[in-house]
């Protein structure tokens, strides 16, 4: 089954309120499983609009990515985020390695 991924891309306005937000995140990524492989580390935007913040994020699968993303931890976790911050948040489902 292939994974699922959150790719996150965000500018933020308040550090600290997003620190409580990465806090609960944090909470949220273990009990679902989640695996971080980018956290806000260097990036460069190749085409189209750069953000201050890029993160990947993988799960099991598609459905629990969904899970993590609506459950009550995150959900709590997202209200300190989201006055505070813009972005794009979306779930993909990784590459299974069969043939087109």
């Amino acid at each position: 089954m292939p994974k699922g991924y959150i790719i996150a891309r965000v500018d933020v306005d308040d550090a600290d309120q997003y620190a409580l937000y990465a806090k609960g995140a944090l909470e949220a990524m273990r009990i679902h499983g989640c695996r971080i492989l980018a956290r806000g580390g260097r990036s460069e935007a190749l085409e189209g609009p750069a953000r201050q913040r890029n993160v990947i994020l993988e799960f099991a699968d598609f459905d629990t990515a969904k899970r993590y993303f609506a459950s009550p931890e995150y959900q709590k976790a997202r209200s300190f985020r989201a006055p505070v911050s813009t972005g794009e948040f979306v779930v993909v489902e990784g590459y299974d390695g069969a043939q087109p």
